[in-house]
């Protein structure tokens, strides 16, 4: 008797997330896809054509190529990502109240359902990416793969700690400007210098997110950076991260190698200032914290794009 009165529960719950899917598909949709992510992946790869063409906006013949890898890097490859991830990571965010309104949590969507946007958007990301050019379809499929990877047993290499922040420091940090880059250059021009400062910044943007799971990643079981080497050691490594970042930044400058030796000066007075800020902003890091310092970031980085323009 008790199994099927799970069995009935089990029914109930999905036809409740399948009426929800049903009555508002495109709420949900844009929910999994959390569109708050996509400017982690739209900013890095703007910066990289800002890089290859020394203009605020691509050549007019490149704009609709460039709007497509908008539509790629946005919501289809951080819907499928994120879909993956969301199927994989249901133990510990049914534990996290930072996850209490997510759409699988919630029952606003069933698991097969959230199974077959995966396939759709994933398809869609390679289908657009097409029309970029067939080295992009490569790092669409190269990121996709990546966040199989990330999510998915055996590998789940959100449970190797330093896999889980090297993977997503790649992809943010290395992958998307060269994204950019390829929607003008070739690919193989990008500069290695820029994917190196990328990947620092995007480890210590990253490291102190696996701080702030802490507790349900814990119970879950899944042993994350954080969970492997505890906060205090987590947010030691961020701050190195950070300022190996900015003191490679300096570096270029006074060489003048690909960050022009003319903002010198004005990194002189910004990095300390960054660097207090990251240091007080992730000591007991939350998202809204990490919010503050990716506007302090935010200042810095336009300015290197006004004078590499």
């Amino acid at each position: 008797m008790t199994y099927f009165l799970r069995l009935r529960t089990a029914l109930d719950d999905d036809d409740h997330g399948m009426t929800a899917v049903r009555e508002r598909p495109a709420a949900v949709l844009v929910a999994v896809s959390r569109p708050w992510f996509w400017p982690v992946s739209w900013v890095p790869a703007y910066l990289g054509t800002v890089l290859a063409g020394h203009s605020w906006l691509p050549a007019r013949a490149d704009a609709p190529r460039a709007l497509v890898a908008l539509l790629v890097l946005g919501p289809l490859v951080w819907g499928a990502v994120l879909a993956q991830n969301d199927l994989y990571d249901l133990p510990s965010d049914r534990a996290n109240p930072r996850k209490a309104t997510a759409p699988l949590v919630t029952g606003a969507i069933t698991a097969r359902r959230l199974r077959n946007w995966y396939a759709g958007l994933a398809a869609a990301a390679l289908g657009c990416a097409l029309y970029v050019g067939p080295l992009f379809v490569l790092g669409v499929g190269g990121v996709l793969l990546l966040g199989w990877a990330y999510s998915v047993p055996p590998l789940r290499l959100k449970t190797r700690p330093g896999w889980d922040v090297a993977v997503n420091a790649f992809v943010v940090g290395a992958v998307s400007p060269a994204a950019g880059w390829a929607i003008t250059r070739a690919p193989w021009e990008f500069p290695w210098q820029f994917g190196l400062i990328g990947v620092l910044f995007a480890a210590a943007l990253y490291v102190p997110t696996t701080v702030t799971d802490l507790a349900a990643d814990t119970g879950a079981g899944d042993t994350t950076f954080a969970v492997r080497f505890g906060a205090r050691t987590a947010y030691r490594i961020g701050v190195g991260l950070w300022a190996g970042a900015l003191a490679l930044c300096l570096g270029c400058a006074w060489l003048d190698v690909l960050v022009p030796r003319s903002t010198l000066v004005p990194q002189l007075i910004t990095v300390p200032v960054l660097l207090v800020a990251y240091a007080l902003l992730t000591r007991r890091p939350t998202i809204a914290r990490m919010a503050v310092l990716s506007v302090f970031f935010a200042v810095p980085t336009v300015g290197f794009a006004m004078a590499y323009i």
